[in-house]
């Protein structure tokens, strides 16, 4: 079973609490924006087997979203951090390069 931490209410909680929200650190895009822009956002998601950036919501504790790093393969965490982080803390990046190296998604390395 999967268990992330959540960084606001500092509960250790399983998937049964949790709601996924998809891929994280996108650029969202709105009115004014390319239709190839918009198409983009809505419909390409990065879907690797392997370490990923993922949303996650609290639903059943504080309610609020939060961001986890972990492997598709093999549910392991490397750490989750709060929604507003622009990109993933160093702390969580070594600790994929330490497990992973060479690894990288998208912008981040």
């Amino acid at each position: 079973m999967l268990i992330l931490h959540c960084p606001y209410c500092g509960v250790d909680a399983d998937e049964t609490d949790l709601h996924a929200g998809g891929q994280a650190h996108l650029k969202r895009e709105g009115p004014g924006s390319s239709d190839e822009a918009f198409e983009d956002y809505l419909f390409m998601r990065e879907n690797p087997k392997g370490v990923h950036f993922e949303r996650w919501r609290h639903v059943y504790g504080c309610g609020k979203w939060f961001h986890a790093a972990r492997c598709t393969s093999t549910l392991e965490v490397f750490g989750t951090y709060p929604a507003q982080t622009l990109e993933p803390p160093q702390d969580i990046k070594d600790k994929i390069s330490g497990t992973r190296p060479g690894w990288s998604w998208g912008i981040f390395k």
